[in-house]
Formats: structure tokens, sequence, C-alpha cells
């Protein structure tokens, strides 16, 4: 009977493997809307593929539809409550939707901190979850629970998991806290022992804020020697433009940002022209303003920052 059943099986298996890599592949391609039709369908003919529910959920996450993602998530629950991921991921979409929803933020707060918590508990190496605690516990009022003390102590876990992250969540504490010192410090821990686009990206953020635009430039430069990445061209430039500093070599690095845009840089070119635009307004060139706020619009004409720039530009 079963060298029967085998070969029927196969080509079953094989058609729901491509589903599913199918699936993937179209939210890769941000195409959500089709692949939540392909999982609907996938789940009618197989409603208890807790591959499928999950990625549904993740669908629905991606579209920001909190409720279905809730009830996905809910479904992954009940079938196996010890799988910290679930956890994990049921309390993310609880928090996006207490964001959304302050009237109804109260009342989530309980279930996002136990969904969270179980997660820890379950995976004592859940790096993602303790972050969410540690973020959680930073931005929720004392008399929900927030507590600096609580997130130092996720921080410290995180540092015995991996000690970048565990820089960077103290980091993330103290610039929370508003200690711009130890934030810097602990940042720039994290870039000496890990060195990622994200560690530059978080000393960078601190300097922004604590408005040392010189030093922002500083650590951009630094962390272009280390990567070498085109969208590093395009902070140096937007740096250069709002706070007036640097501009001819912020003119430069947004030319070079846009000679060599492509897609994966994340910001449209008609940004670079706009922060361009903004760099000659500075420099009275009122003519070369005009040409570059222009192509900002050709590429984006509703932007308010554009249109707003441009009657800037007329009125010089």
């Amino acid at each position: 009977m079963m060298k029967f059943l085998l070969p029927c099986l196969l080509p079953i298996i094989v058609f729901s493997q491509t589903e599913f890599d199918q699936a993937n592949r179209l939210v890769q391609d941000k195409d959500f809307v089709k692949a939540e039709q392909l999982m609907l369908q996938y789940l009618k003919v197989n409603p208890n593929s807790l591959q499928a529910i999950e990625l549904l959920g993740d669908v629905y996450g991606h579209q920001k539809k909190w409720d279905e993602a809730i009830g996905e998530y809910q479904k992954l629950m009940e079938a196996n409550t010890n799988n910290a991921n679930y956890h994990y991921k049921y309390g993310g979409v609880l928090g996006m939707k207490a964001l959304e929803n302050k009237l109804k933020a109260i009342g989530l707060i309980g279930g996002i901190k136990a969904s969270f918590l179980k997660a820890a508990a379950l995976d004592p190496n859940h790096i993602e979850a303790r972050w969410a605690l540690v973020e959680l516990y930073m931005q929720l009022p004392g008399i929900f629970g927030g507590s600096k003390s609580k997130s130092l102590k996720y921080a410290e876990e995180l540092e015995k998991l991996s000690t970048v992250d565990g820089y960077l969540a103290k980091g993330y504490i103290y610039e929370y806290d508003d200690e711009p010192q130890l934030a810097e410090r602990y940042y720039k821990l994290a870039i000496n022992e890990g060195g990622s686009l994200t560690c530059f990206n978080k000393l960078v953020g601190l300097y922004e804020t604590t408005k040392e635009p010189e030093k922002a430039i500083k650590t951009i430069e630094e962390a272009q020697q280390k990567h070498s990445r085109n969208a590093l061209h395009y902070q140096i430039g937007k740096i250069a433009a709002e706070y007036n500093i640097q501009l001819q070599k912020g003119e430069q690095c947004l030319k070079i940002y846009i000679k060599n845009y492509s897609v994966q840089d994340g910001v449209p070119k008609a940004w670079a022209h706009y922060r361009l635009a903004q760099i000659h307004m500075h420099k009275n060139n009122k003519d070369q303003a005009l040409m570059y706020i222009d192509l900002a619009l050709t590429e984006l004409p509703k932007v308010k920052q554009f249109i707003t720039q441009k009657d800037k530009i007329v009125n010089m």
C-alpha cells in the first residue's frame, strides 16, 4: 500500500514547497496582496499548516492589518504554546496596533508585556524578544510598569548573547533617557566591537539629535571607509544641506549618489535633488537651486517639503 501512496504524495509536497517559495519571493518583492491570496488559497486545502499560518500572519503584518495578524498568531500559540517566536510575533503586532490606536493602547499593554516576557522565558537566546523588552520598559510610563532598571536588565542579557546588541541596547537606553555622553560611549563601543552600518547609523542619529553635525559627518565618512555604500553619500549631503556646513563636500557627495543611484540605495533621487537645491540656496545660487528643486518636483510632485522649498527659492 505504501508503495502506491508515496508517488501520489510527492507531487503534493513539491507543489506545496513551490507555493511557499513563490510566496516568499512575493514577500521579498513587497507584493503582499498576492502573497496573502496565495496563502489563503493554500490554507483552504491545508488549514493546519503552521508554516502557512505564520507566513499569512507575517503578510498581514506587512500590510498593517493588525487584527488579522493577531488572529493568525493566536492560532499558532494555541497549536504550540511553547514556541517563543509565536509569542514574540503576537506581542509585536499587539504593539503596532497600540501605536496606531492610542485609545486602545492601555488595554493592550498587559498582553504586549506578557507576550514578550513569555518569549524571553521560553527561549533564553531570543535576542529580538529581549530587544522588545528593552524598548518597552523604556517607553512605558512608570504607572504602567515602565522601568529603566528593567530595561537595563534585558540589555545585560542581550550583552551576554551578543556583545554588539548589548552595547546598542545600552546606547538606546541612555539616549532615550537624555544622557548623550553615555549613549555616545556605548554606540562607539558597538562600532569597535561589530562595526556594522547599524552601529554607525545609531551614532550618527545621536549626533543629529544633539545638533553635532560635524561629528555626524565624520562618523559617516568612517562608515564609508569600512562599508563603501552609496547611500552614505546621501547622508553626508543631507546633513550638509540641513545644517549649512561643508557645502562643497555635501554637493559632491549628492552628485556621486545620483550618478551611482540604484533602488537598493533606498532614498529616491528626488530627495538628493532637493538637498542640492537647499545647498545652492545656502550659496545664494538661485538659478541652480531652482533647477534642482524642479528636478525633485518632476519626480515627486506632491511632496510638501519640495513645494515649500520652491516657494522659498522663488522668493529669494
